[in-house]
């Protein structure tokens, strides 16, 4: 079994961890074929950060509509970030929203390569 490392060396070692245990039991094509795919799904966290900059430019809720949260996104959109207060939240938790989001793809993906 070869180290998510060498297929995935953008990863930050929390992700990495989870990536590492959810591919665990694949083999080394399937392993190519997951990081393949989940490179191509995958949110980086500074993306998230610098869109969530961006609501401070009076347009909030962009980094909510690349996580794929629409509700979240037309909210923060019309309250101008929760009058910024969700903005800054937002920033401060750009991690955790990334890692949320990439790990649900992470399962997506693994999800539709162990079927195959």
């Amino acid at each position: 079994m070869s180290n998510i490392y060498t297929y995935l060396p953008e990863l930050e070692y929390e992700e990495m961890l989870y990536i590492q245990n959810l591919v665990s039991n694949f083999d080394e094509q399937q392993l190519i074929q997951f990081s393949n795919i989940y490179r191509n799904r995958r949110k980086d966290p500074t993306l998230i950060l610098l869109t969530a900059l961006v609501g401070f430019l009076g347009i909030s809720g962009i980094h909510r509509f690349l996580l794929n949260q629409i509700g979240m996104g037309i909210l923060y959109l019309l309250t101008a970030g929760l009058c910024f207060i969700g903005t800054i939240i937002d920033l401060i938790n750009y991690k955790k929203l990334a890692f949320e989001y990439n790990s649900n793809i992470a399962r997506e993906v693994a999800g539709i390569i162990k079927r195959n």
